[in-house]
């Protein structure tokens, strides 16, 4: 035996890692609060767990590998034909997907950034370059920038509206601008995974936009509003030859039995999943609202988390939060994203926040 070992691609020498929100440290005896990943703090919808139950019974044998049923209900749901429908394990299984169909060596993936962090990890893995356009000051797409830096390399763009980690969305105006200057033969992704939180009426809308767009295609996931972020299904909407590339690259039964059920039972409960949303957005109104009256300046989220810039005291706070067993997600020094949790975590964030507020009338730089 050598002692050689496997070669592996030079890629993964640059690959970033994806970090995964982290639960509390359990510094304190203080119950534990997760506002790090984007969960939902709500159980399954009802009927769900009934879903679950029975589809339980049969997972000695492999899924429908259409998912046929639940293919069947997104396109009643949502007024669209069964072949422009694919699945995936959550959204995030399928930007892998897309971007496994669009982008190789020599071509150019672009996204705003910040953004979601799982973009640059695909697009390395591809082989293909990851093009970083800043976002706005004020934390929003910069369109007109990005229509800019597209390229003849361009290849995929991805829109995240309402944007992880920041919240704000992209207005359908200026994405209708944005997509009169993107050539043809570039597809462009909008991706919707918190679409369900959003209220501003201004905000653009992914499948309507889709509709008359032959290379614009959608990404959902019913892992945030839908509540079912263990069990990993999402769900693209795009046109035919888009759909069948996202199909033919899919892991086969990669969306479980129990995901599948999951889904279609938490589809049929749209009634108490509206309730649902209408109680995290008005907690997240109210967390604003306090943010604000504490001097900070909050980016307008859409979406079910907050964003906030502490720079260098970035570090202490996340000290204090796990002082008193709280979890939040950080990006380096660039900024912070808390989650929208229980009451009882909201309030201990706020708390723990007051003590970093920015002094009146001083330059706040989050």
């Amino acid at each position: 035996m050598t002692g050689h070992t496997p070669r592996l691609r030079e890629t993964l020498t640059r690959l970033p890692a994806y970090a995964a929100g982290r639960p509390p440290s359990g510094q304190s005896d203080l119950t534990p609060y997760k506002l790090s990943s984007n969960e939902n703090p709500h159980p399954p919808l009802p009927g769900v767990l009934e879903a679950i139950a029975t589809a339980a019974a049969s997972t000695n044998r492999y899924p429908d590998p259409s998912a046929s049923a639940l293919v069947d209900a997104l396109a009643e749901r949502y007024d669209v034909p069964r072949d422009h429908i694919a699945l995936g394990t959550g959204s995030v299984g399928l930007l892998q997907q897309v971007v496994q169909i669009s982008a190789g060596p020599g071509d150019e993936v672009m996204f705003a950034w910040r953004s979601f962090e799982a973009y640059p990890i695909m697009t390395i893995i591809s082989g293909a370059t990851p093009v970083r356009v800043p976002l706005r000051a004020d934390e929003t797409h910069d369109l007109d920038a990005m229509a800019e830096a597209i390229t003849e390399r361009t290849r995929l763009i991805f829109i995240c509206t309402p944007n992880n980690p920041t919240g704000t969305v992209v207005g359908q105006a200026e994405l209708d601008r944005f997509l009169d200057r993107v050539p043809g033969d570039v597809l462009v992704i909008i991706d919707e995974a918190y679409v369900e939180f959003g209220r501003d009426p201004d905000a653009a809308e992914g499948i309507e936009t889709y509709r008359n767009r032959p290379n614009v295609a959608v990404l959902r996931t019913f892992s945030k509003a839908y509540g079912l972020a263990a069990l990993r299904v999402g769900f693209a909407i795009a046109h035919p030859e888009v759909a069948r590339g996202l199909r033919q690259t899919a892991v086969p039964f990669g969306v479980s039995t129990i995901a599948q059920a999951a889904a279609i039972a938490s589809l049929r409960a749209e009634e108490a999943l509206l309730a649902r949303v209408d109680t995290l957005v008005v907690e997240r109104t109210r967390v604003e609202a306090a943010l604000a009256d504490q001097g900070w300046r909050v980016p307008p989220s859409q979406a079910n988390f907050v964003w906030l810039r502490f720079g260098d005291r970035t570090a202490d706070f996340l000290t204090a939060c796990e002082g008193v067993n709280l979890a939040v997600r950080p990006y380096g020094e660039e900024g912070v994203r808390i989650t929208i949790g229980e009451v009882e975590a909201n309030d201990r964030f706020l708390a723990v926040v007051r003590e970093f507020a920015p002094e009146p009338d001083a330059v706040d730089e989050g």
